[in-house]
Formats: C-alpha cells, sequence, structure tokens
C-alpha cells in the first residue's frame, strides 16, 4: 500500500511544490542576508573539482593547477552574481529556456527514482499493445515492370507474363524476367515497415491481402508495376512481458515523466494571471 501512495503522481506534485517553495524561501532570504557577497569554496567543491581534473588527465593536478582550477571557480561564481545583480538573466531566452529546462528537471529526477510493479507493467503493456507489437513480416517475389518503356502494352504484357508464370513449375527461374530494377526480386522475411519504405505504403497493403503461393498484378508501387508472389505471411505477434520488459519498463516510465512534467506546468500555470492579446485585433 505503501509504495502504491509513493508512485501517485499528486504526491510527486507536492514534492515538486515543495523544492520550489523551499528555493523560493532560499531567495527571499539571501536577499536580506547582509553576507549575500560571500563566496565559499566548500573542501567538498574543491574535491570535485581534484576529481575531474584526475578524469581529465589521469593524474591529480600540482599546487599550482589546482590555485588556478579554484580561481577560476570563484571567477565564475563573481561573474554570476554580478550578471544576477544587473539583471542579465531578464528578457534572455536562452537563459530562460535553460532555467524552464531546469524546473522540468525536478520532476524528471523524482520520476526517474519511481519504481513500477509488475502488474503495472502488465496493465501498460495491455493498454499499448500496438506499441510493443511485433510487425507482420513477408516473403515474396516480384518481377518489375517499367510502365515508361512498355507503354500501352504494359498491360497485355503483364497478362501474357502471368499465363507463363502460372503454367511453369513452381520453381520457375524469374531472374530474366521482367525489366532491370534497383532493388532484389527476392525478399525473405521482411517486416511490413520494411516493404513500406521500399515499395511505399499502398503497394505494402495490396501485398499483404494477397493470396499465397499465387501470382498475382500488375501491382502499383512508387516505383511502378509488379508482377507479385506471395511465399508466406507471419502475423502481427504480441510478445509476452518476460521477453520485452526493458523495453516496456522504458516507455512506462517515459509516459510517467511527461504525466508529472504536465502535472507540475498545470499546478504552476493556476499561480499566475495570464495575459495573451486579442489575436482578433492583430489579424
Amino acid at each position: 500500500m505503501l509504495k502504491k501512495w509513493l508512485r501517485e503522481p499528486l504526491l510527486h506534485f507536492l514534492l515538486i511544490g515543495a523544492v520550489l517553495f523551499m528555493a523560493y524561501d532560499f531567495r527571499n532570504d539571501k536577499q536580506t542576508n547582509p553576507n549575500i557577497n560571500r563566496i565559499v569554496i566548500s573542501q567538498a567543491k574543491v574535491n570535485v573539482l581534484i576529481k575531474n581534473w584526475g578524469k581529465k588527465w589521469q593524474r591529480p593536478p600540482t599546487q599550482n593547477e589546482l590555485d588556478r582550477l579554484i580561481e577560476q571557480e570563484v571567477r565564475e561564481q563573481v561573474l554570476y552574481k554580478e550578471a544576477l545583480t544587473l539583471g542579465l538573466d531578464r528578457n534572455d531566452p536562452v537563459v530562460r529556456r535553460r532555467l524552464a529546462q531546469k524546473i522540468e528537471f525536478l520532476s524528471s529526477d523524482i520520476a526517474a527514482q519511481i519504481e513500477p510493479a509488475e502488474d503495472e507493467l502488465k496493465a501498460y503493456l495491455v493498454a499499448n499493445p500496438k506499441q510493443f507489437q511485433v510487425p507482420a513480416h513477408i516473403s515474396f517475389i516480384q518481377i518489375y515492370l517499367n510502365a515508361d518503356r512498355r507503354g500501352a502494352s504494359l498491360n497485355e504484357d503483364a497478362r501474357d507474363l502471368l499465363l507463363k508464370l502460372e503454367q511453369g513449375p513452381v520453381d520457375f527461374d524469374t531472374s530474366r524476367l521482367g525489366d532491370p530494377f534497383m532493388f532484389e526480386q527476392i525478399y525473405q522475411d521482411l517486416p511490413d515497415f520494411s516493404v513500406s519504405r521500399l515499395f511505399g505504403r499502398e503497394f505494402m497493403e495490396a501485398l499483404f491481402d494477397l493470396p499465397v503461393n499465387e501470382w498475382q498484378g500488375p501491382i502499383r508501387s512508387g516505383l511502378g508495376f509488379h508482377l507479385v508472389r506471395v511465399d508466406s505471411v507471419k502475423p502481427p505477434q504480441q510478445p509476452e512481458l518476460g521477453d520485452i520488459r526493458d523495453k516496456v519498463q522504458y516507455e512506462w516510465m517515459a509516459e510517467q515523466r511527461r504525466k508529472m512534467d504536465k502535472a507540475l506546468y498545470q499546478g504552476l500555470r493556476e499561480k499566475y494571471d495570464i495575459v495573451l492579446p486579442d489575436m482578433a485585433t492583430n489579424l
């Protein structure tokens, strides 16, 4: 029960609100703090500087190098505080966007700590079957007919060729039939989206409606016309949670982040009186 309560979006929103309130209260305290111009470089910060230097150069910094790192940190904080004092953070779209992102990161960080229960993942998989569905696959042979080359005789050529294929053996050699084509003639176990990418969506949909082991056509694609024989079709498959648990959890957590971001924004937006221009007068 406690774990379920801890996963409630309302609780997360309240936690984020508390963080924002404390940050706002801290900022107001600073405005009346006589030590507002005080810059403190803690030992913990120095340790971070040393650690980052070691990662980059594979050795600890010398004393002179460390002194320069510390002075660089002091310089950055001095310039940062002066920029805030001068109001340089105002009306700057880059700064405004970056600060807005930091607020969004608060909710994302909290969402990242949520561990879904097994029944929640199962319910998410059931509610979003197409998102995790293994696509349909198809194996087929196609013979390309160039409409520009054949002109008005295309349909007659297609009928003659179909008759020849229907009367021939199953393993009829089709490599010399049809017109030159930029892609393959034989495709094995191709997913539906790959067929769509190569030949176009309409061709893909028509292809999956054809009977198996029968020559059909001509079928139009984005490249021209084709005679087609479908050899096998595998319908879409719905996997079990155990087979794709990591993917389901990733998508579940992404949805929690979206919900939390939306709840945070709506809650914060209600604090403000939003004044928009009368768009009708600007037309």
